[in-house]
């Protein structure tokens, strides 16, 4: 059960990324950019579930609380 969740909030966290990263992309704004980048690659690399999900929430809370 435990692969099935991390599974997918992976997709979920990685389909968000893609739309920031796309965002930043297409605006030239480093935040969103970089929030995207690593709402992609930080799923590999977190394995507990709860973990995932705090740390995928935090990532898509940076962009409303720092605009650069």
């Amino acid at each position: 059960m435990d692969t099935e969740a991390s599974m997918l909030w992976a997709i979920l966290f990685g389909a968000i990324g893609s739309g920031f990263f796309i965002y930043g992309t297409r605006q030239r704004a480093a935040v969103p950019f970089a929030v995207g980048v690593a709402l992609g690659i930080f799923p590999y690399f977190v394995t507990n579930v709860y973990l995932m999900v705090v740390v995928g929430v935090g990532l898509i809370a940076i962009p409303y609380f720092i605009r650069l």
